[in-house]
């Protein structure tokens, strides 16, 4: 392979062609793909991480950037620490989601609806699941193609999908065993229902949004009213359609009881209220006082009524209603009544069922139209079609009058997250899995310590929800997922049940004899089949999908449940499904329980909660020790980005713009643990790659008019010919800048130092040999590698990626590189040196940068190996073919690294050189503020302690070389020129005091102004210090060592501002 001309590597990074040429090495190496072997035979420790599957409904986005790239950067660092590390790759099938869209896109390009897909060879369900597998190959290819442009380093030989064969196994033994040990049911429930894809959802797949709406109050007659009784009843609602299925109306059983404890929690809150708070609860008494006088006297009648067994008529249906006593009516709100349609509320439904009596009337179809259950004239319509006949008829008969009996209101609406469509609150029977013992182990899992969530505070978040115990729909009426392995049966009488439960023995036999040696030794359940029976309806449970066997069932009049899985059932069993349970595997073996798992908060409960309950039900362990909870990304406006408010960043436009390694160590930048990351997104023009800063306005337009060019561009809201036919404008951001800047600073710092290493020759470097900036250096890279280490060990991303930033642009490149410049211009032992510390600190630097810049050090590791292959402190070895599979420094598997006795830690040489750091960038400061030309020499004095003073003497050939300057005068007598710029240097122990004699350069009014604005800027500091410290409550509750950090940092501020007053008295 010939050898590359150094001097002429481009002066700016070429990220394209490094992701193109290193992504293809590393897979045709093989080095992502795990082997169990080696773990097995205890010859390596097992790191293992399961991917949160992508749904394939479209491209990953940025929360998908960031959460893949702090997995890779985890999975980088332990294939280098020497781990055989399995990082599973998968995608879900996300069944609402994934329907929806291909339906969506079915009526826009069709103009058909699911049901209109049936051929002659093929059912309607058929047609659709196949239309979804090829959308499925399509955008999986898509997801896929991302994630290695990303740079992820999966295991992608072991790709999987939540509907694929291996998975559906698991799912189908799974379902299996909660339906043969009893935890799984049939039953009538309340739901959430989308009548697009007419599916219940769960309520962790509903949003709200509030929409303008109304009001309506009308009237309901009583039957019989006795003399001096109410004759009708008022109610109001935001849903007046639905009272065509009311079975009740409510009132208080004891009103006045209400009332006093309303008036009680009133008076307690306006007690601890404010003056600004206490006028409006001081009305809400003043209302309630009211109420009494003109509401309680009809309330307690009709209570009592209620009592009585009083009937209503209920409009326009000809059925009768009863009046009955409920705590859900409140006599504080409105009339005092509420309406009671258990089929259509959740509240009303709780109503039901304390008045079983009452009943409940469903009254929609499955796709929100009415059904046979309401009069003839409103059969078939929708719900906003009922509703605006429901009133118009109301106010016909009198019931209701539209000038007075309505009145505007924001209403909180439901809607399904995957269609975006209004729910409906349904009652439909419901496959349901019982949750109180399977969310106890799941808090168990939590509470003992098994599994470790990081940050703490989602943890609450967790446990809040399974504290709640509900039962999980698992059912969905979809034809895309897991079919439910369930067939039924009607019966009539016990007789016939009993003939059922006797004939499913037949079909169990025909199961058993699929039985193989194999299954035996998996420890799978010995049974085949499960029954039960209840509700008039025989439920068969086949375990394994056999042909023969399902026909069998079919022959012997069952037939299979229409309903698939909830999306999350088959997620749950993600973290061992992917390793081939139920079949002991030896990936299984090796690599279960995963090491950890990396997701966002917004799946704590619907994906992390049921993986912990399902591992601890189905393997009796959990599936992973720790979760780490990493922040969201919302943009410059602090709002979460979208699709569908058009402030999201495309992450191939910022890799396209920036590079993967800009986006990646932005990312780990910008990864804090306490807050969401803020990222101001931009449009970049395609016409003259200007950057227009997105607006809550321009965000949401077709196309946009660049103010650099004049130029239109489209964005993703074009629909019209005129616009599409506009170039793209990318959405980006600038804090992805910050990256891309590193990344080249660390290139040209790279191709000084390889031009620099021609000729280069290892030897083994002896202590004695090193200079002072060597033995810095070396310290300083022991110190980062540590600081590194321990962040990426505790999920801080930020904490590592700053450190190594730090270090490589502040030290290694502006100090160190340029510090050995003049030792590279002559042959000779110096040289020499200089050459082996450049090749060692280079090498230990990709080796920590790796898992964050991939390609950038695999592309610099590639030239370093051209020129130094043997490197390395003290003593050289050859250098692996990639930094991707070097050992991590600092690691056991790293030559020469196994013991501290190779550590060149120095706390010494490296306060010296943070000292010197911190003058001569006061020096600097200097000359750039009073403009003397680079080339002017000048001389210094630095008022400090006598051990700084000792520190800052030998550094003196530093000043010269790096600022031409000299010192004059360093300790605590060290007076200040007669006309001096002065720069008081914080954050050390003892105060420091840089003053550069400007003599000969001075502007003296530029140089009080300066000091002027110091002056200003610390008095004001000061000041809020000093409030600080003069709060009692502050002082008494805040910790010892915080109140002790503030008042050194006031006696430090302090000590600046007197500095600056002295340098202002002397001009």
């Amino acid at each position: 392979m010939p050898k590359t001309d150094l001097k002429s590597l481009p002066s700016a990074y070429d990220h394209q062609a490094a992701q193109s040429k290193w992504y293809a090495f590393w897979e045709q190496q093989g080095y992502f793909h795990a082997d169990p072997a080696p773990v097995l035979a205890g010859e390596k420790q097992p790191y293992s991480v399961v991917i949160p599957p992508p749904n394939v409904t479209g491209a990953l986005h940025l929360g998908h950037a960031l959460n893949n790239t702090l997995q890779d950067i985890l999975c980088r660092r332990k294939r280098m620490q020497g781990f055989e590390v399995l990082w599973m790759p998968g995608t879900d099938h996300a069944g609402i989601a994934t329907q929806a869209v291909v339906e969506r896109r079915l009526l826009a390009e069709e103009g058909k609806s699911r049901h209109d897909l049936a051929t002659k060879e093929k059912s309607a369900r058929e047609v659709l699941v196949d239309r979804i597998w090829e959308w499925k190959k399509q955008y999986e290819e898509r997801i896929t193609g991302q994630l290695k442009q990303l740079g992820a380093s999966c295991d992608w030989q072991r790709q999987r999908f939540t509907l694929d064969e291996q998975c559906a196994t698991a799912v189908r033994e799974t379902f299996f065993k909660l339906f043969s040990d009893g935890k799984v049911y049939r039953g009538k429930r309340l739901v959430n229902w989308d009548t697009f894809l007419q599916t219940a959802v769960s309520d962790d797949e509903v949003f709200h949004e509030e929409k303008k709406g109304h009001f309506w109050s009308f009237h309901y007659p009583v039957v019989n009213p006795q003399p001096g009784e109410p004759t009708r009843v008022t109610i109001a609602t935001t849903r007046p359609e639905t009272m065509l299925g009311d079975t009740a109306v409510a009132v208080h059983p004891d009103p006045a009881k209400q009332l006093d404890k309303v008036e009680a929690e009133l008076r307690e809150k306006l007690a601890a209220a404010n003056d600004k708070e206490r006028p409006a609860i001081e009305k809400q008494i003043e209302a309630l006082d009211e109420r009494r006088k003109t509401h309680l006297p009809t309330l307690e009648k009709l209570r009592d009524m209620a009592a009585r067994g009083v009937m209503l008529e209920l409009p326009l249906t000809d059925r009768q209603i009863p009046l009955i006593a409920d705590e859900w009516a409140k006599p504080e709100l409105g009339s005092g009544f509420v309406k009671i349609t258990p089929a259509h509320d959740p509240n009303d439904y709780e109503v039901g069922g304390r008045h079983p009596e009452i009943g409940a009337i469903n009254l929609m179809n499955t796709d929100g139209t009415l059904n046979e259950s309401v009069p003839e004239k409103y059969r078939g319509l929708s719900m906003k079609e009922a509703r605006k006949a429901v009133i118009a008829d109301l106010a016909e008969c009198g019931c209701h009058d539209p000038e007075t009996d309505v009145e505007d209101r924001l209403i909180d609406l439901a809607h399904s997250d995957r269609s975006k469509t209004p729910i409906e609150p349904y009652l439909a029977d419901q496959w349901f899995v019982k949750m109180d013992e399977l969310a106890q182990s799941a808090m168990d899992a939590v509470t003992e310590g098994k599994t470790k969530i990081i940050p703490e505070r989602y943890g609450k978040t967790y446990l809040d929800w399974l504290s709640e115990k509900r039962d999980w729909p698992v059912g969905r009426q979809l034809w895309w997922g897991h079919r439910i392995p369930v067939w039924t049966q009607p019966y009539s009488t016990n007789g016939e049940r009993d003939s059922l439960l006797q004939a499913s023995s037949k079909i169990d036999a025909k199961a058993d004899s699929g039985w193989t040696e194999a299954d035996s030794r998996s420890g799978r359940s010995e049974s085949f089949t499960s029954i039960q029976a209840g509700n008039g309806i025989v439920y068969l449970g086949i375990r394994d999908q056999n042909e023969d066997v399902e026909q069998l069932a079919t022959s012997e009049g069952y037939a299979r449940d229409e309903e698939v899985l909830d999306t999350w059932f088959s997620s749950a069993l993600w973290p061992f499904s992917t390793m081939g349970w139920p079949e002991e595997t030896d990936l299984l073996k090796a690599f279960y329980p995963t090491s950890t798992l990396v997701t966002s908060r917004d799946i704590i409960t619907l994906w992390v909660a049921r993986m912990v309950l399902m591992g601890q039900y189905l393997l009796d362990e959990v599936p992973f020790p720790e979760v780490y909870i990493h922040p969201k990304i919302l943009d410059g406006f602090g709002e979460t980005m979208s699709k569908s408010k058009g402030n999201g960043v495309d992450p191939l436009d910022v890799i396209e713009q920036f590079g993967a390694d800009a986006l990646r160590f932005g990312i780990a930048y910008l990864t804090t643990e306490t807050q969401d990351v803020r990222m101001p997104v931009e449009f970049v023009c395609p016409n003259c790659n200007a950057t227009i800063k997105q607006t809550k306005k321009n965000r949401v337009l077709p196309r946009i008019d660049c103010p650099e060019c004049s130029e239109p561009f489209r964005t993703q809201w074009a629909e019209k010919d005129d616009d599409l036919g506009l170039p793209r404008g990318a959405v980006t951001s600038e804090r992805f800048e910050l990256g891309r800047n590193f990344c080249n600073k660390l290139w040209n710092a790279s191709r000084f130092a390889l031009t620099n290493l021609e000729g280069y020759e290892p030897r083994e470097i002896a202590d004695s040999e090193l200079k002072t900036e060597d033995r810095w250096l070396l310290s300083r890279l022991e110190t980062v590698t540590d600081e590194a280490s321990s962040a990426l060990d505790e999920y801080r991303f930020a904490d590592a990626a700053r450190a190594l930033y730090d270090f490589a642009w502040n030290e290694f490149c502006s100090f160190y590189v340029e510090m050995t410049k003049a030792r590279f211009a002559e042959e000779g032992k110096d040289k020499q040196v200089a050459q082996a510390v450049l090749a060692h600190a280079l090498d230990t630097l990709l080796r920590l940068l790796h898992p964050m810049t991939p390609f950038l050090t695999e592309e610099v590791w590639s030239l370093l190996g051209e020129v130094a292959p043997v490197r390395g402190l003290p003593a050289p070895a050859e250098a692996g073919e990639s930094v991707c599979v070097a050992p991590w420094p600092g690691s056991e598997t790293e030559q020469g690294r196994t013991d501290d006795a190779s550590r060149r830690s120095d706390k010494q040489i490296e306060d010296q050189f943070a000292k010197f750091q911190a003058v001569l960038g006061a020096i600097r400061e200097v000359r750039q503020a009073q403009k003397i030309p680079p080339k002017e020499p000048i001389e210094f004095a630095v008022k400090c302690d006598a051990a700084t003073a000792e520190l800052l003497a030998p550094m003196q050939p530093y000043f010269t070389q790096m600022a031409r300057a000299t010192a004059t005068a360093l300790g605590p007598d060290a007076a200040a020129p007669e006309v001096a710029a002065s720069k008081p240097i914080a954050g050390f122990d003892a105060p420091i005091e840089a003053h550069v004699d400007i003599a000969a350069f001075i502007d003296v009014e530029a140089e009080k102004k300066r000091l002027g604005k110091e002056r200003d800027q610390l008095t004001k500091y000061v000041g809020g210090v000093k409030g600080k410290l003069s709060n009692e409550k502050f002082v008494a509750n805040a910790p010892a060592e915080v109140v002790e950090g503030e008042k050194k940092r006031l006696a430090e501020a302090e000590a600046q501002l007197a500095a600056i007053e002295a340098a202002l008295a002397k001009l």
